[in-house]
């Protein structure tokens, strides 16, 4: 692992809990919610949560599927039953139900997207009920990637973890107590049996968060990276990946008005 990749924990800690306190406070808020995939991302979000602004003020909701690996409420309910947290469950199968019906030949994709983005629908209505932002569980690798949905899992009024690698998540886990179990677990979006992250994007995490800093953060070529050890199939895949999703990391694009175009 590149060694410019190390986390100051203890720091790195302080700083998320400082601007988790931040961004409630600037919008009059002292509440937040997530969704608990029963995941290391939304764990750590959940735990640094709690110490800005104490676990009765963070609400967890679990969202299972029909089709959700029981194993991932059981990790969300190990995370909410440590942080003594309000945590409610609510079975979204009913809600993507009738899209199915109406389209029964549709991808996972698709299916994967449709219940991600239903996901959000309970979040969001959960947060005026509980006065509290809905807070984003996404890292800096799944970012660059694109590997989130639009609306679903990429909504949310702020993203605590938007700017570490998922191998400084995993560092940042450990510091803070995430149980072990879920710091070890293969990543996996749970859309569907036996899904992982790493199977789907075909390269590990490891190796993205590499590339990805070397592609971004120092701006090298794909040859100058494949001259350091990399694979230079994976470097051009990973490359690829991120310039075509690129518009999924930008608010909608609009035309200025009349008098913004004149200038």
């Amino acid at each position: 692992m590149l060694n410019a990749l190390e986390l100051d924990c203890q720091r790195e800690a302080q700083r998320i809990v400082d601007y988790i306190r931040q961004q409630l406070h600037q919008s009059g808020h002292s509440r937040m919610v997530l969704g608990l995939s029963g995941g290391i991302d939304s764990a750590l979000v959940a735990y640094l949560g709690v110490q800005a602004v104490g676990a009765e003020n963070v609400k967890a909701m679990v969202l299972p599927y029909a089709t959700s690996n029981p194993q991932s409420e059981a990790d969300a309910n190990l995370v909410a039953a440590a942080l003594g947290i309000p945590c409610e469950r609510f079975d979204i199968t009913g809600m993507v139900a009738p899209l199915l019906e109406r389209y029964p030949d549709m991808s996972a994709g698709r299916l994967g997207n449709a219940m991600a983005r239903a996901r959000m629908i309970v979040l969001f209505d959960q947060s005026v009920l509980f006065r509290g932002l809905v807070v984003g569980t996404s890292n800096r690798t799944e970012t660059l990637l694109g590997y989130f949905t639009m609306h679903g899992d990429g909504a949310a009024a702020f993203k605590p973890l938007a700017h570490l690698y998922k191998c400084q998540v995993r560092a940042l886990s450990r510091w803070v107590g995430v149980p072990e179990p879920l710091v070890t677990k293969a990543p996996s979006a749970d859309l569907w049996q036996g899904q992982t992250d790493e199977g789907e994007l075909c390269f590990c995490y490891d190796e993205a968060d590499q590339v990805l800093y070397l592609l971004t953060e120092e701006r090298r070529t794909i040859d100058e990276i494949a001259a350091q050890g990399f694979d230079r199939r994976i470097v051009e895949c990973i490359e690829r990946r991120m310039l075509s999703t690129d518009f999924k990391r930008h608010a909608p694009a609009i035309l200025p008005t009349v008098a913004e175009a004149r200038g």
